[in-house]
């Protein structure tokens, strides 16, 4: 018997593995009887101010303009930005030769920065959500760069967490948004850009 072995054998006999099943009713089990939403009207303006509380930049735009202040945000930030292939290509009409698609992994530190869209976004607590799937890339293409900007349309803002939650699948892999990356040392002096994007633009799309 290996190491390995006899742990897991030691960890089986303390907490014994639970069939599928069980552990479905188990969490089907779960009280979920509590408040789904707090908001049901002006979602997007909270959304838009709890965003903004994080030092975003936040714009709402009309969907037919989106084109061009996608151009103009990144015209303001001379330099390749990288985008997924599955972002809609109307998005970036006008970018020019300001964007690269599916940049590789090696030249991600190299670009000034990138555009992606969103699997949901939550109105009460300020937050983005990226699962990565068509229009959102490979999450480092949203982590390297020093400049994130996410296009999110309206009707993927909940007003709430369970909500959101509710349009998320949880095997995928989900990055939560809320602001720029941001830290602080033992002395609560703010450093940003550590973690991830140092700048974030948010257009709301409507």
């Amino acid at each position: 018997m290996s190491a390995r072995e006899d742990i897991l054998g030691r960890i089986e006999r303390i907490v014994p593995t639970r069939a599928a099943a069980e552990v479905a009713a188990s969490y089907a089990a779960i009280d979920r009887d509590y408040l789904r939403r707090h908001h049901a009207d002006g979602v997007l303006d909270l959304f838009a101010e709890r965003v903004a509380d994080y030092r975003a930049t936040v714009l709402r735009v009309p969907s037919a303009d989106l084109p061009e202040a996608v151009a103009e945000r990144l015209a303001a930030r001379p330099g390749v930005h990288g985008i997924p292939s599955g972002l809609p290509a109307g998005w970036t009409a006008l970018a020019g030769a300001s964007v690269v698609r599916d940049p590789a992994v090696a030249d991600l530190d190299g670009l000034a920065g990138a555009v992606t869209g969103c699997a949901a976004a939550i109105a009460e607590t300020g937050t983005i959500v990226l699962d990565h799937g068509p229009g959102q890339g490979p999450r480092a293409l949203s982590l390297v760069p020093d400049h994130h900007l996410i296009v999110v349309l309206a009707d993927q803002v909940a007003a709430d967490v369970p909500e959101a939650l509710e349009r998320l699948d949880p095997l995928r892999p989900l990055t939560f948004v809320s602001g720029p990356s941001a830290t602080s040392d033992i002395e609560l002096t703010r450093v940003e850009g550590v973690h991830g994007p140092r700048t974030l633009d948010v257009l709301i799309a409507e």
